[in-house]
């Protein structure tokens, strides 16, 4: 695809962290122009794990792609003035920056009217959260872990900035589909904690923990109201086995051969294990039936058995087994570049494939690399 969706738009990132950044990118990987602003020696960001061996941020540079980067001392009232009018020139402005007046929506739409401007926050009230306190907040670590094991056990994932992050861009592209119609600009707020529990309430959690009076017990690696569990094959790997559809259940139950001891234990429990929920209630009871089945079969045996079938499964792997997989093929959604400053890199391509194929990866900047060419006096448009 030569030409991407949004091509000729121009946004200004001022956001560090992951919720902000990986709204700028999304937009990037769609053509978009955006440009990172930074303070002169580099974001609060700008070194965080994972790191190369010689200190370089992977975490930056992938949260970065296919941006360019201004570095300018924010502290000084010459260069704020240089950004709002970078800001004013390109009508799209994204931002975390909490209690900045310089960045506040009314100042920056005196430079121009028609400004889209998205501001992301932690907590809606204004009060400062990461994803890793939203979460504590939103219920979810008190849900998640071992049966029995009684204390929070955290996602190591932070989903919540990731789908703030896309919320983020889908809002921007959403302002910009209405200032074309109307030729009005927009100031969007975003907050973590709202992101957070909007998701928990539209899976309907919330209604369900209020219907029953208290929070849902743990599950472990149970799927909650179907069948799923993790089995031990023999050679100590481990696979996860889901069986969410009729399809799925039937598949699974004529692989391992035990039709005949659930038609037994459904008639003794009172059960139909066509019906999900029941196949949930008996949850424990199937897994140990099935557990023998696995356990006495090599990963290589039980991914030979499977294969072809209805059943729904994965394989338990590493992340660096993860990597030397999707590396060595040779259309998936990563792909190899060349980092300035780091050398040949794997990372992400756009998930979104365009007639069916994705859009090439491109690299992070070098902190500061478009200062003098975004910035220079012939370059920068007055402000409108």
């Amino acid at each position: 695809m030569t030409a991407r969706p949004l091509d000729g738009v121009r946004v200004v990132d001022l956001s560090s962290f992951v919720a902000g950044p990986t709204a700028g990118r999304m937009l990037a990987e769609l053509g978009a122009d955006v440009i990172r602003v930074d303070p002169i020696g580099g974001a609060v960001d700008g070194g965080r794990w994972p790191l190369t061996d010689e200190g370089a941020s992977l975490y930056w540079t992938g949260l970065n792609q296919a941006k360019r980067s201004v570095a300018v001392d924010l502290r000084s009232d010459e260069d704020r003035a240089r950004v709002v009018e970078l800001i004013a020139d390109a009508g799209i402005v994204l931002e975390n920056a909490a209690h900045a007046p310089w960045l506040a929506h009314d100042t920056l739409a005196e430079h121009r009217a028609d400004l889209i401007h998205l501001h992301i926050a932690g907590n809606a009230d204004g009060s400062p959260a990461v994803d890793y306190t939203v979460n504590a907040a939103a219920g979810v670590p008190l849900m998640t872990g071992p049966t029995g094991l009684g204390t929070p056990v955290n996602h190591v994932l932070p989903a919540w900035d990731l789908l703030t992050g896309v919320h983020a861009a889908l809002g921007i592209v959403a302002a910009l589909r209405r200032r074309e119609q109307t030729g009005e600009g927009a100031y969007l707020e975003l907050a973590l904690d709202d992101v957070a529990n909007s998701a928990v309430a539209s899976m309907g959690w919330l209604a369900e923990a209020q219907a029953r009076g208290s929070g849902r017990e743990l599950q472990g690696n149970a799927l909650y109201g179907s069948y799923g569990s993790e089995f031990a094959t023999a050679d100590g790997r481990y696979v996860m086995i889901v069986g969410l559809t009729r399809g799925q259940w039937r598949a699974l139950v004529e692989v391992t051969g035990t039709a005949d001891v659930f038609t037994a234990l459904a008639v003794q429990r009172g059960l139909d294990f066509e019906n999900d929920g029941d196949r949930y209630a008996a949850r424990d009871a199937i897994t140990a039936i099935l557990a023998p089945w696995f356990s006495a079969r090599t990963f290589e045996q039980v991914e030979a058995d499977l294969a072809g079938t209805r059943v729904l499964w994965a394989p338990y792997r590493t992340m660096d087994e993860v990597a030397a997989d999707l590396a060595a093929r040779p259309d998936s959604v990563v792909q190899y570049v060349d980092q300035p400053g780091i050398g040949s890199v794997l990372t992400a391509r756009s998930p979104l494939r365009w007639n069916g194929r994705y859009t090439d990866a491109r690299p992070a900047p070098r902190h500061g690399q478009h200062t003098d060419e975004i910035l220079g006096v012939d370059q920068l448009p007055g402000a409108r």
